[in-house]
């Protein structure tokens, strides 16, 4: 569905939350922020995940991330039903189904009763740039995995910071490749520690391994030199 994806800012809206209104830019700020909807309150798959979301908390404070939920109900609702994680996370009422539009939460298939659509179970990583950086899109009935959230929250907090990727299957303190963008003369300078040259089967590129600051192993491509 077209819409707002990676690299897009998120627009600033004018929203009413259960915890006060505010522009999503105001926000924001300088943080990184996980804005995520659900299709609605009351909800089976929605309360197992808006409970993942509270106990994950410490992570994403350790972080320094701030929590941003959306759903089609209104804020009477929402205060009904999320007493335990009021206090962490705003919650965005949008009952005319517009913010979902303009944020690209809308599931193309589900709708309520009354045939309204319903928000996807959709989950933007925002930079502090107010652009988004990673997007998550499942279905209404499949939930998300909490774990994979902060995996990849961790990556792109590292890549901007370091300049540098991350293979596939990567966790923290796994080997990571360093940006093509970086020079080989960046690189030493960058990762001082020494580097450790790999020859790749297909012989087109050579792996150099630095250790970074956070000693981490790291992979640089020649072949980008």
């Amino acid at each position: 569905m077209p819409g707002l994806t990676i690299g897009d800012s998120v627009p600033n809206l004018q929203v009413q939350t259960n915890q006060g209104n505010f522009k999503l830019h105001d926000f924001i700020g300088d943080s990184w922020t996980i804005i995520f909807s659900h299709p609605g309150d009351f909800t089976p798959v929605c309360t197992t995940e808006l409970g993942k979301m509270a106990a994950y908390v410490p992570e994403f404070d350790k972080r320094e991330v701030k929590l941003l939920g959306l759903s089609c109900d209104d804020v009477k609702s929402h205060n009904e039903w999320i007493k335990d994680i009021e206090a962490y996370t705003p919650i965005i009422a949008d009952p005319n189904r517009e913010i979902i539009k303009q944020l690209n939460m809308v599931d193309p298939d589900e709708k309520d009763s009354s045939g309204k659509q319903l928000p996807s179970r959709a989950l933007h990583i925002v930079g502090p740039d107010h652009q988004v950086k990673l997007s998550f899109l499942y279905p209404a009935s499949t939930g998300r995995n909490m774990d994979e959230v902060v995996r990849a929250l961790d990556s792109l907090q590292k890549a901007m910071k370091h300049k540098v990727a991350t293979p596939a299957n990567w966790k923290q303190g796994d080997p990571v490749v360093i940006s093509p963008s970086v020079s080989s003369d960046q690189a030493k300078e960058m990762f001082p520690q020494g580097f450790q040259t790999v020859d790749l089967p297909s012989r087109k590129s050579t792996c150099v391994s630095p250790m970074s600051e956070t000693s981490l192993v790291s992979i640089y491509l020649s072949m980008y030199k």
